[in-house]
């Protein structure tokens, strides 16, 4: 089990390699395994998490959602970490600004101020974080499945869905396309969000009647 531990972080490269660079990195395969590079996709990330989980669960004999409700929660927090990371590292950050809170990331050679989009993100994070968080302990554990996941992916990647209008284009296709990568890989997560969210609900209502 502990070398699926690793999951998350191939999801993450491979997401990146496969979305943003797909016929780069096919003609040249060996230069996925070199990932100290950078390129690492958020989107491959959860989707790995999510293999992981659902292996995990078949070995312990839990229901998936039960461990998903609960896992988003430090998700949250450590996403909002990751984020700040990206800030110290002058990465993935946005278009020219002329808001007073604007960073000229000069590490990049940058010369005016850019939003910082790693710390919008690093706050809706964040409050996602401080939202699942109380729901858990108001409800002691004891809240309706599927709503603190449902209200993650919803949270998350319909902030990450706007944030990307003010991003600077990760590789050069996205500059001809009506919404980025970015924005397409998060459409399907705020979709399943939703479903998620309405099925649990009605399972509820018709569980309390």
């Amino acid at each position: 089990m502990k070398c699926l531990t690793s999951l998350p972080i191939v999801g993450a490269r491979l997401g990146h390699c496969l979305f943003y660079e797909p016929s780069y990195y096919l003609s040249n395969p060996v230069e996925i395994l070199k990932i100290w590079r950078g390129g690492l996709a958020s989107h491959g990330a959860a989707i790995g998490i999510l293999l992981v989980l659902w292996l995990w669960v078949r070995k312990e004999k839990k229901p998936y959602m039960w461990i998903l409700d609960r896992i988003v929660i430090v998700a949250a927090l450590g996403g909002a970490m990751i984020r700040l990371g990206n800030l110290m590292n002058s990465e993935i950050y946005g278009v020219e600004t002329t808001l007073p809170w604007g960073f000229v990331f000069l590490r990049n050679g940058e010369t005016v101020p850019k939003h910082p989009t790693q710390i919008y993100e690093s706050l809706a994070y964040f409050i996602t974080f401080i939202i699942l968080s109380r729901i858990y302990w108001r409800k002691k554990g004891e809240f309706i499945s599927g709503v603190p996941f449902s209200l993650f992916l919803i949270l998350v990647f319909i902030f990450r869905f706007f944030v990307e209008y003010v991003k600077e284009d990760q590789v050069a296709f996205e500059a001809g396309m009506t919404l980025n990568m970015g924005q397409w890989l998060s459409l399907p997560f705020i979709l399943i969000g939703v479903v998620v969210l309405i099925f649990s609900l009605r399972k509820h209502r018709l569980q309390a009647t």
